[in-house]
């Protein structure tokens, strides 16, 4: 409190405003002016390409937004003409808006049947029907409670968080049954988090939180029969108890069969290396295993795509079998057709259509001249004749026109509308590489010839504003031998004989390509302009790489991709320009994670980190996402302690910034606080931000660019 006095003295007697002296610092430091420019009018500065693609008149003209205009281009003309619009790009052409989301780790509530007669809802941890309207509402289950830790028509936190499962009850297609999820959670301990800091009253928000190594939610599915008013139990671990290898352990992704017959979903033992499809009786609750997928050596993606044939019993399914992803046909007997796919050198990515009328799948895979240009193929649903479309000097991007393909949550999806024309004759091809602007082209769907391009992105006006373009490099991980790649970005008006201090901003998590090389157009980053080299970095955890380099990260988390990244910064270390002595990390989640390890492990790399909401040790966090990569405590000690940053607190030399919010339900505040405790009985030093009352978010970028600009350049 004296201080605070001292501080407003301070400032009145200097006749400063006292926001001024004591916040708002960054405006007053170099390069502020600058960034504050490249943030406003770099994306102004890169103008002509093409938005909005949609394919109309049955694929004989598609339109498009180019400059706030749009066009439509004609087939049979070859030309684009401009058409008059009241709404060049708005919400509703081709998009989906989703109001009322359940909140993060949460399922919908409610669920009306296809006949729209029923409706289902959870209320009081039971399943309650009632009449379309509401009315002669009842339960369906009973013996749901909070003192017995029973629920039905809900799911465990963790089921929402790391399994994607929005629902949590499906309705038959007849309307005439109803499948509900139950949950026992009594052996599960409950984690409580502290809410409404900054008011009167506090309040607790508790949650059965399964942490790595303890008790999982015990998890069964059950079938209600409207006519009879029967619930069957599901056979979900086909007679086996609920233990951890059982493969049962976790089920998911529930849905019917396009006939109603069978209730189909996915189970998995705990260690999340075996899976099976399972086709279950509702009449009976027996079940049969449509197929099973094990990699004894690693893990098994946990959300694989599966996209089923308009006949509603053959599907589409992926798989990392071969050490590759791939895609297969099979259908519900457990007959596989045929493989699609069967890259031994690179994977197929990412399912864009499904043409049954012409026997053909388009798809997405990573044969360009490097992993990271993604390339259209297509193929015949014998899986012969698989032709790639498109050149591989170039990243390209289609858009998917399967509706609710879904993604593997680590991998996200293409947006964007239907690339291909309805005939399958014709795709929309949207071109680019890290350093080249993207370009939109009319391409053959049958052989791949160009038929016209359409608009090319102009950034020569980010020259005229003197930035340089991204320079992508590659390095050798930690192993001596896999090929990596990083990007690195300049300031503008970057000179090579001056020396600067470099940024690497950072996620870091497996299969994850976020915030690492790309060959997507690489805009100009503002925090460039404090003076700064911008990185982004590879590891063996990036996806891409095959599924046996990823074993390399497997009950090693804060090991390997931590050293593969520190190799990638000093694989710049000899560049002039270049200083080795002044390099900051920053990331959130598991970027404040790898951010603040790379600082500890890497003293001789990393002078300062920014860590924003970060997992400190494995052994705080949730049952499914962590044992999937590090199996148990008990299991991998080593592993554990290898990777929990409270073991390295001696080993900080550099300056560390973290921050946590105080109502993150999902990194827990004890992981900071864990990590603030083990530090200060080091006696070391350290800056600390939180947010009151806020969840599982990033520190203000500004305190954080001051805090750097402090570290590393003064």
């Amino acid at each position: 409190m004296q201080h605070r006095i001292r501080t407003a003295a301070l400032a009145a007697m200097l006749g400063l405003p006292l926001a001024l002296a004591a916040q708002d610092r960054l405006k007053t430091m170099p390069g502020y002016e600058a960034a504050q420019r490249i943030a406003r009018e770099a994306p102004a500065a890169i103008t002509g390409g093409a938005s909005g693609v949609t394919w109309v008149e049955e694929g004989r003209a598609f339109e498009y937004v180019r400059d706030g205009k749009r066009f439509r281009f004609d087939l049979s003309q070859q030309r684009a003409t401009e058409i008059n619009t009241s709404s060049a790009d708005g919400p509703g052409r081709g998009t989906t808006l989703n109001p009322g989301a359940p909140d993060r780790g949460r399922q919908f509530e409610s669920t009306a049947s296809p006949d729209g007669t029923l409706r289902a809802f959870y209320k009081d941890r039971n399943v309650w029907l009632s009449a379309g309207d509401g009315g002669d509402a009842r339960a369906i289950t009973t013996d749901g409670s909070l003192s017995d830790r029973v629920k039905y028509g809900t799911a465990s936190w963790v089921y929402g968080e790391e399994l994607s499962q929005r629902t949590a009850m499906w309705w038959s297609p007849d309307s005439g049954k109803l499948a509900y999820y139950r949950f026992d959670e009594h052996e599960v301990r409950d984690y409580y988090v502290t809410l409404g800091q900054t008011q009167l009253q506090t309040s607790l928000d508790t949650e059965a939180f399964p942490t790595a190594g303890t008790p999982n939610p015990a998890v069964d599915l059950f079938v209600y029969d409207v006519a009879s008013r029967r619930s069957v139990r599901v056979d979900v671990r086909s007679g086996r108890a609920f233990d951890d290898a059982a493969v049962g352990q976790y089920v998911y992704r529930v849905s019917w069969s396009a006939d109603g017959r069978e209730l189909l979903f996915l189970r998995t033992n705990r260690r999340q290396n075996i899976m099976d499809i399972v086709a279950a009786n509702p009449a009976t609750g027996a079940c049969r295993v449509v197929l099973r997928e094990e990699w004894p050596t690693g893990w098994l993606a946990s959300e694989p795509r599966m996209v089923f044939l308009a006949d509603g019993t053959r599907f589409i399914w992926e798989s990392q079998r071969n050490g590759w992803n791939n895609f297969y046909l099979y259908d519900l007997s457990g007959r596989l057709i045929a493989p699609l796919t069967s890259s031994t050198t690179y994977e197929a990515d990412r399912l864009v259509k499904i043409d049954e009328k012409a026997g053909v799948l388009f798809y997405t895979a990573r044969d360009g001249d490097n992993p990271l240009k993604l390339q259209l193929h297509r193929v015949g649903l014998d899986g012969l004749n698989d032709r790639r479309l498109t050149d591989p000097a170039f990243h390209h991007t289609v858009g998917s026109c399967i509706a609710n393909l879904g993604a593997r949550p680590e991998q996200p999806g293409a947006p964007g509308r239907c690339g291909i024309a309805p005939d399958s004759a014709h795709f929309i091809d949207v071109y680019q590489t890290h350093d080249t602007p993207p370009a939109t082209r009319l391409v053959d769907a049958s052989d791949g010839h160009v038929v016209s391009e359409i608009a090319k992105a102009d950034a020569s006006r980010l020259a005229a504003m003197g930035v340089s373009s991204a320079e992508l490099f590659t390095f050798t991980a930690a192993d001596g031998k896999t090929t990596l790649r990083g990007l690195l970005q300049f300031p503008a008006n970057f000179d090579p004989a001056r020396t600067y201090p470099a940024l690497v901003g950072v996620y870091g998590g497996p299969e994850f390509g976020s915030l690492t090389a790309r060959e997507t157009f690489v805009a100009p980053s503002p925090l460039a302009e404090y003076g700064f080299l911008i990185l982004s970095l590879d590891s063996r955890a990036v996806p891409g790489l095959g599924k046996r380099t990823l074993d390399a990260i497997y009950k090693k988390l804060g090991q390997v991709e931590i050293d593969d990244m520190a190799e990638g910064v000093k694989a710049l270390w000899t560049r002039p320009y270049f200083d080795k002595n002044r390099v900051g990390i920053f990331g959130t989640s598991y970027g404040g994670y790898t951010s603040v390890m790379e600082l500890l492990r890497h003293s001789e790399v990393f002078a300062a980190a920014a860590s924003s909401s970060p997992p400190t040790d494995w052994r705080n966090y949730d049952t499914i996402y962590t044992e999937r990569y590090m199996w148990t405590p008990q299991e991998n000690a080593e592993g554990y302690d290898a990777g929990s940053a409270m073991t390295y607190v001696k080993d900080l030399k550099g300056r560390l910034l973290l921050y946590y919010g105080t109502a993150d339900n999902n990194v827990h505040p004890s992981n900071s606080l864990q990590l603030i405790k083990a530090l200060q009985d080091a006696g070391k030093s350290f800056d600390l931000q939180v947010g009151p009352d806020r969840g599982h978010s990033p520190m203000n970028q500004d305190r954080m660019m001051e805090f750097f600009i402090d570290a590393l350049k003064r």
